[in-house]
């Protein structure tokens, strides 16, 4: 319950405005203008407890306690470095950003993209920060982490051998800025070693929010070219990298001076003319500030020398900072891949850029309930969320010359760095889109089941199932209303995840969830409409008082169950009992009469009838991923949240229900509509509660 509450709250925070860039949430709660102000009133420098300069900040492998990599190593401040440290000289340049000890040149790669815009890197890089005005060795920096915006909070000791910074670097020696930023994301991911390795496109999602999309470069679609000029046009960020056969090529450089295994930034594309011919060029940044390309068009190359001089000057061809220009027909041949960054329209400041349409949902796979797996499981994929998405307008000036809606979908799981050191893995994760049938077109009130789902072929599907954060694709498809099934690939396999839609023209999406119901049916007899044999047997349950309390209410429903060998039942608990009393209780007696012991057996017959319906296996139980449907039989509509509760409260380890458990949550959701039904008495689908109201409905 603790749990559920943590989460509706985070929730309002979030309706709120919370974790935007804005008003981004304190990471560990710890808040910069707070903490700064206290070091300044007494006089000391910060010291962050939450990633102290100790071991374990450094890492657990290759970077640990013991490690040669570490031996000698020390924490030191900016001001133990130099005599006059600087946060930023001149502007964050590329040339700020030089490689350490760290395996993280993905991130170094989207830190170079970054500054590109400086509207871009003051949402990452707040303002108001150095080492001369208000100086306390803290500092800041926001990050996007799964949803939302958080500003993290770190000191200013960083590592360092033999006087130097360990790891990033500025060329700039007495500039800290790069430095100081990748310990903030360290801290964000549990530790310097949790960064080593990894893709361009999570540092580039990290400091915008934006959502990344993959090409594999022998296999890049004719069109492409025109992809990074619009990406590029729309303030995307771009990296690209060459791929390694074995561990030996890792930052091999070849002949023509690239290097394999290594993540570059692509920041522009641009034709020039070569002896009146058009040539398609992209440029191309080493974020180590050095070691360039050699082959043609790169830096002084005889190419340029026909090139004319306004064109030449237009594309500042020629400079020793690590960054060139190469052919794009080069560029196909030397680089395996090539990842985009696009961005959401609030990152965008520039009214001369292309602005996608999105949205984004957060979701769960939760073993018994929403963790149905790929459809190769048909028993369960119905269980997993469903999203849907209306397409209504084609596109303009599509990039293939064919009309559609284009748009990008990314599934992205949350937490896997942070889980590294204790040796957990990412779950793999993909997608299916489907049409929506014409019968529920216009409805976002569904949950699809396999009546529609299984008679059916995806319409477009994820690349692959991989386990990798995120996964993400483009598609075209004629205007119409999808599903969007985001899964693992196998069932039974728990995990949070973010869905994101990203689309050129503006795109209405929703998850399509079952609008809260309850339709049950209403029985008003009275001891006349009673049987007289059920009756007599009612006498002599009851005894003298002839009335049934809760405790001997178990005694009577265990001995009916466990002579009935088509339902397996643990036996009926007081707890139970206690419900079923409360909600047939109409004179406030605690106990259940002639007339209420009646409307409780026909229940106890209807319920009966619906569970050996659901148990498809005979089983004598009831599986967790056919409880949606059950319980819409008995009259309750619900969504997948409200049954992910159900589910952890009712199902047994094994995601089975039994008899018991099953009209156990059966008579708790009827007493729970009808209490709320009586207190919402302007049918508003809200009501309030003092705390002693709130105190005497949750204990009952």
């Amino acid at each position: 319950m603790a749990s559920i509450a943590a989460d509706l709250a985070r929730r309002k925070a979030r309706d709120d405005g919370e974790g935007t860039n804005q008003k981004a949430v304190p990471f560990n709660r710890q808040d910069f203008l707070s903490l700064r102000d206290q070091c300044l009133r007494s006089g000391t420098l910060f010291c962050d407890d939450s990633f102290p300069a100790q071991p374990p900040s450094l890492g657990y492998n290759q970077f640990g306690q013991f490690s040669p990599k570490t031996r000698g190593m020390v924490w030191k401040r900016p001001t133990d470095l130099c005599s006059n440290p600087r946060f930023i000289v001149g502007g964050a340049q590329r040339t700020d950003i030089c490689q350490g000890a760290l395996g993280d040149c993905w991130l170094l790669a989207a830190i170079a993209s970054l500054t590109l815009d400086k509207d871009i890197l003051a949402r990452v890089v707040p303002a108001g920060q150095s080492f001369e005005e208000n100086y306390a060795g803290i500092f800041h920096f926001q990050f996007w982490q799964y949803g939302e915006w958080v500003d993290v909070v770190i000191d200013d000791r960083l590592p360092t051998k033999d006087g130097e910074l360990l790891f990033v670097h500025s060329a700039e020696g007495s500039e800290f800025w790069s430095a100081l930023l990748e310990k903030a994301y360290a801290k964000v991911n549990g530790s310097y070693e949790a960064l080593s390795g990894g893709s361009t496109t999570e540092g580039f999602e990290d400091f915008t929010g934006g959502i990344s999309e993959s090409y594999e470069l022998s296999r890049a679609p004719p069109y492409l070219f025109k992809i990074i000029q619009k990406a590029l046009s729309r303030g995307s960020l771009l990296g690209c990298s060459i791929d390694i056969s074995s561990a030996a090529e890792t930052e091999a450089i070849t002949r023509q001076k690239l290097v394999k295994g290594h993540a570059y930034s692509l920041t522009g594309a641009a034709e020039v003319h070569l002896h009146g011919t058009p040539v398609q060029l992209v440029r191309i940044r080493n974020p180590w500030g050095q070691v360039e390309w050699t082959g043609a068009w790169s830096d002084n190359s005889r190419e340029w020398d026909s090139v004319r001089p306004e064109e030449k000057i237009k594309l500042d061809h020629s400079a020793e900072d690590g960054e060139f220009w190469m052919a794009y027909s080069d560029f196909l041949r030397q680089y395996s891949k090539l990842e985009i960054c696009n961005l959401t329209p609030d990152t965008l400041t520039s009214t001369g850029v292309g602005r996608w349409s999105h949205c984004q949902f957060e979701g769960t796979w939760r073993v018994g309930s929403t963790a149905g797996g790929c459809r190769n499981n048909p028993a369960t994929f119905c269980s997993n969320p469903q999203f849907q998405i209306c397409l209504d307008a084609v596109d303009d000036d599509p990039h293939d010359g064919e009309d559609g809606c284009s748009f990008l979908v990314g599934l992205l799981q949350k937490d896997g760095r942070r889980e590294r050191r204790f040796g957990r893995d990412l779950n793999t994760i993909g997608f299916a889109i489907y049409e929506i049938p014409d019968e529920y077109k216009g409805r976002s009130n569904v949950h699809l089941g396999p009546d529609v789902l299984l008679r059916q072929r995806a319409v477009a599907m994820s690349s692959s199932f991989t386990n990798t954060r995120e996964v993400c694709d483009r598609f075209k498809l004629p205007p119409g209303e999808y599903v969007i099934v985001p899964s693992t690939f196998e069932p039974h396999r728990k995990g949070s995840f973010i869905l994101r839609v990203f689309s050129e023209k503006q795109a209405k999406a929703s998850p399509m969830e079952e609008d809260l119901n309850a339709d049950v049916e209403e029985h008003d007899i009275t001891d006349s409409d009673v049987d007289p044999h059920f009756k007599h047997l009612f006498m002599q349950i009851a005894g003298n008082d002839s009335e049934i309390s809760a405790a001997e209410l178990v005694q009577i429903l265990n001995r009916v169950v466990s002579q009935r060998a088509d339902v397996k039942t643990d036996g009926f608990s007081l707890e139970t009992c206690h419900h079923i009393v409360s909600l047939l209780d109409s004179d406030g007696s605690a106990r259940l009469g002639l007339v209420e012991f009646h409307l409780l057996w026909m229940k106890i017959q209807k319920y009966l009838d619906v569970f050996r319906s659901h148990d498809s296996d005979g089983s004598g139980t009831m599986s967790s991923h056919e409880l949606r449907g059950a319980l819409t039989e008995a009259g309750f509509q619900l969504n997948s949240e409200v049954l992910d509760v159900i589910v952890s409260r009712y199902a047994n380890a094994q995601s089975a229900i039994d008899f018991d458990c099953f009209v156990g949550c059966l008579v708790r959701l009827e007493m729970l509509f009808k209490i709320f039904k009586t207190l919402d008495k302007k049918n508003t689908g809200k009501i309030e509660l003092d705390i002693r109201q709130w105190l005497c409905l949750a204990i009952n």
